[in-house]
């Protein structure tokens, strides 16, 4: 359930913060008050495109917050496998914070991306903005519909479909590599040879560049580096002013007096640690100055094995193991040029049992759509009659043709529909108009709300084109679903409005020379005025007042 959102610095809001309640919230306003900008807001919130010509002028950023109360496990596991903790109280906090250039979102303080966040939303929040009834003349958006509907036991199937059609265009993919004439494969065949025969040659080991260019780079500064040690070595260990021998007088000093202290015995004990430390020093600086003597040949040996690392790694490989690998995979490849008619039957014998498996899932598929597709229209004529449909046949359509299995299937799905008495059934784009879309789209989301488990459904304007009886058939349907989920409505319906649980009302101001969209609460006799409003328009009269109070009653007797 989204329980406040939060919104500041954005388009005309300053700054704003709305508490939803849990069933039936209507939002209201005149025609360009901003009621647009509070779903706009919330899409923003959960990963819409954002454009920084929505920051408010003369603001640095502008904010969303949502705050929801999540209940449902799907979305429960979502943040555990983004890693992202729930609240004690349940709540999850999301924010959006828009500059210019860039966004950031974040989860309960955590840092997402828009895919992730995308996600987390798809289980908590349905918006159906005001011309997404336009999708349903899509037939790739009523097959999704109907898959949505089904549920897991065709989510199951469907899983295995594309896994094996995954598998099926990968085996296609080799055969058509594989089937080449006589001279083409001689070629590649010619080509892979060459190219292993020269990693076999070389006899590469794991690391040795690294020790190569240590070696190289080691040679290459010895004269510097033998002064830098030799320097250091003089100055600890040669001659009378060297470290040790100052260690050693620096001792012989402590030690008579050593004995009446013990702190003067601590002090001697680090100093004979220091002077072991410092002659262990000049012993090892010895030894490793005597290796630095450069040898011309080991040079040259090393200088050419690393220019031959280096080449191979140009060609095959960003790291010896890369180009160890690719070897492997040229030495598949010459088997397979090699022996190509028995590895294209074995392909063949692979793509065959492949594609048998396919389409028998695609065939199971296709039957649990069918059955499906019964039931749900049996659902939408029934929901579609309650929308003042005098008389509707609904129909879904699934056609399978296994000539076009594709990654969900092989399936078409068509929905179709007939709305007055002895007019044959037809698709739904070359019957319906924007009117009925609404109100089959709204159909749609009161059948799938009871199945897909998400608490809070947006509904930005879908009263375009209903009115009279119609409208109160929408509104009552709309008010029977706020009773099972949390519902934001935006409509320019009394009807609908009069219906509310909660109401809002939006509003443009004039504030020091600049328009302010504010949100408020409204109760009562304020909400009835608005009602007034929206039957007769600015002038709110008293008979408008009566029918916006008989109004209200009327609501409440349907509820």
């Amino acid at each position: 359930m989204l329980i406040s959102l939060h919104v500041k610095n954005l388009a005309l809001i300053q700054e704003t913060e709305v508490y939803f309640g849990p069933s039936l919230n209507i939002l209201t306003g005149e025609t360009g008050a901003g009621k647009s900008i509070i779903i706009g807001s919330v899409n923003l919130a959960l990963g819409a495109k954002a454009d920084t010509d929505l920051i408010r002028q003369g603001a640095e950023y502008g904010l969303v917050e949502l705050l929801f109360k999540v209940e449902q496990e799907e979305a429960v596991e979502q943040l555990r496998s983004m890693d992202i903790p729930l609240e004690e109280d349940g709540t999850v906090l999301i924010q959006r914070k828009i500059m210019a250039g860039r966004s950031v979102s974040k989860v309960n303080g955590e840092t997402v991306v828009a895919k992730q966040l995308k996600q987390l939303a798809s289980y908590l929040i349905d918006i159906h903005g005001q011309h997404e009834h336009q999708s349903l003349l899509n037939t790739s958006k009523q097959k999704r519909i109907l898959d949505s509907y089904a549920g897991e036991e065709l989510s199951a199937i469907l899983s295995r479909v594309r896994q094996l059609y995954t598998e099926y265009q990968e085996v296609l993919e080799e055969i058509r590599k594989t089937d080449v004439d006589g001279a083409t494969r001689k070629r590649e065949l010619d080509l892979a040879s060459f190219e292993l025969q020269e990693i076999l040659d070389a006899n590469l080991q794991p690391g040795e560049d690294e020790e190569l260019e240590n070696a190289y780079r080691r040679m290459v500064n010895s004269q510097k580096i033998s002064g830098g040690v030799g320097a250091a070595y003089t100055i600890c260990s040669e001659g009378r002013e060297a470290v040790s021998d100052l260690l050693s007088r620096a001792i012989r000093e402590l030690r008579p007096v050593s004995e009446l202290d013990d702190e003067i015995a601590d002090l001697e004990q680090q100093l004979l640690e220091i002077e072991s430390l410092v002659r262990d020093f000049g012993r090892q600086a010895y030894d490793y100055m005597n290796s630095l003597e450069f040898d011309p040949g080991t040079f040259a040996e090393v200088e050419s094995r690393l220019n031959l690392v280096n080449h191979l790694k140009d060609k095959y490989g960003s790291t010896i193991e890369t180009v160890i690998a690719y070897g492997d995979s040229l030495q598949e490849q010459i088997d397979r040029l090699q022996n190509a008619e028995e590895y294209l039957a074995s392909l063949q014998e692979r793509i065959d049992i492949i594609q048998r498996e396919l389409l028998a899932a695609c065939e199971t598929a296709s039957a649990i759509r069918k059955k499906t597709a019964g039931t749900l229209a049996a659902e939408m004529k029934a929901a579609l009659l309650h929308l003042n449909f005098l008389d509707v046949q609904f129909e879904i359509r699934v056609e399978g043709d296994p000539e076009k299995v594709s990654a969900d299937g092989y399936d078409r799905v068509n929905y179709l529909i007939s709305t007055n008495p002895g007019e044959p059934i037809k698709p739904l784009n070359q019957v319906a108009s924007g009117g009925e879309l609404s109100r089959i789209m709204l159909a749609l989301k009161t059948v799938l709300a009871d199945r897909d488990g998400i608490d809070t459904l947006i509904f930005d304007e879908i009263d375009s084109g209903i009115s009279g009886k119609t409208a109160w058939k929408v509104a009552e349907k709309i008010g029977r679903l706020g009773r099972a989920h949390q519902i934001l409505c935006i409509t320019h319906l009394p009807q609908i409005a009069a219906m509310a649980d909660t109401h809002f009302l939006i509003e443009k101001k004039v504030e020091e020379g600049h328009a302010v969209t504010h949100i408020r609460e409204v109760h009562g006799e304020d909400s009835v005025k608005e009602l007034a409003r929206l039957l007769g328009g600015e002038e709110i009269s008293s008979s408008a007042l009566e029918n916006a109070r008989e109004m209200k009653k009327t609501a409440m007797e349907i509820k």
